[in-house]
């Protein structure tokens, strides 16, 4: 994942139905993206640093429905995912689209929002000649961060390792936790190629979450299972697997009894798939320091169908579980909580400029 985020949250200004010239325009100004940085390792050929820009824009359900467009049955309104999760639903967010930026420099993720909604003319040596701007109108700005040391950086919370990758202090996104991307990519339909888009806005409480000894940490992140020797400060010595298998799912009850604790990986890990397969695929995340918040989270995930999703949140919750378990010892669940919720459909490449109806 990139180590910085950008999420914009977006109104639409345009005509309804959208104009063949709106839709000109912004896939034009989509267009300029791709050429001005691609995604690639440059000098450094371990691969490891995105020296480009990916991107992705996803419509919301309130989009569709006011261009002619049935909402997929896989797609869920935010205020659906809010009740299903046991949350409420005043807390969907109301953009009409969303348009997530990642790259490993902050500096392309600025530059490339002033090419589409600034004054900039040109973009890394690319002419601006549209943007989105007068199509489209930013409401609501997000960024985050996510790599070895940036939460520390950015947070400035005194516990927060200063190594860790996340702010709570432990690594996330492990091979074996992530499905193969096809997993996420819709087959059928008139957005086929396409997929649908989760989005999470949540706060951390750090101040309780880092009032506990290092191995409770560790163990109500992970697994009850796991010690100190198997995951190390922050999560480095796992490699590319989180270590949770089907036996600490099948496992749960006697571990809790043993361990007076669940594991919030270990709970997520009950939603998989018959073959142990993550539905959902973490698509990218940050971390960020909030006047009205303080620390926050982005969360985001693509699926063929946003009721995955809902299933792995609803298995974080701790009433889904017979546990005689404290709920500050159930995961991380109570130490989150959701600022807002959103859900989007985003179509395949050539349908990506203002999908609409007949």
């Amino acid at each position: 994942q990139s180590q910085h985020q950008l999420l914009l949250g977006l109104s639409y200004e345009g005509s309804v139905p959208p104009t063949a010239t709106e839709r000109e325009q912004v896939e034009r100004a989509l267009s300029t993206l791709e050429r001005a940085f691609r995604w690639g390792s440059g000098l450094d050929t371990s691969g490891s640093v995105n020296n480009g820009l990916l991107f992705m824009i996803g419509y919301a359900p309130r989009y569709l429905d006011r261009v002619g467009i049935d909402p997929p049955e896989s797609l869920q309104p935010p205020e659906e995912i809010l009740e299903a999760v046991g949350e409420d639903p005043s807390l969907a967010a109301d953009f009409d689209a969303l348009l997530l930026l990642d790259s490993d420099y902050a500096s392309i993720l600025l530059a490339a929002e002033e090419a589409l909604f600034g004054e900039k003319e040109t973009l890394n040596g690319v002419p601006v000649e549209d943007r989105l701007s007068g199509v489209f109108e930013v409401a609501e700005r997000r960024t985050g961060v996510l790599g070895k040391g940036r939460p520390a950086e950015e947070i400035g919370h005194e516990d927060i390792p200063e190594d860790a990758p996340m702010s709570m202090g432990f690594r996330a996104g492990f091979d074996n936790s992530l499905p193969a991307e096809e997993t996420a990519t819709l087959t059928e339909g008139p957005f086929a190629g396409g997929t649908t888009l989760a989005v999470a806005r949540l706060t951390t409480d750090l101040d309780e979450w880092y009032d506990q000894p290092h191995d409770d940490r560790l163990k109500e992140m992970y697994c009850p299972a796991h010690d100190y020797e198997d995951v190390g400060d922050v999560g480095d010595k796992l490699g590319d697997h989180s270590g949770i298998t089907e036996e600490n799912v099948e496992n749960m009850d006697e571990l809790a009894d043993e361990h007076g604790k669940v594991g919030h990986v270990q709970k997520v890990a009950a939603a998989r798939s018959e073959e142990f397969e993550t539905r959902i695929l973490r698509r990218s995340e940050g971390v960020a320091a909030d006047d009205v918040h303080g620390s926050t989270f982005n969360f985001t995930s693509i699926q063929t169908d946003t009721q995955a999703f809902v299933d792995v949140r609803r298995a974080m919750n701790v009433d889904e579980y017979d546990l005689d378990v404290p709920e500050e010892k159930h995961g991380i669940v109570s130490y989150l909580e959701t600022v807002s919720r959103s859900t989007f459909l985003v179509p395949p490449r050539a349908a990506r400029a203002l999908p609409s109806g007949p």
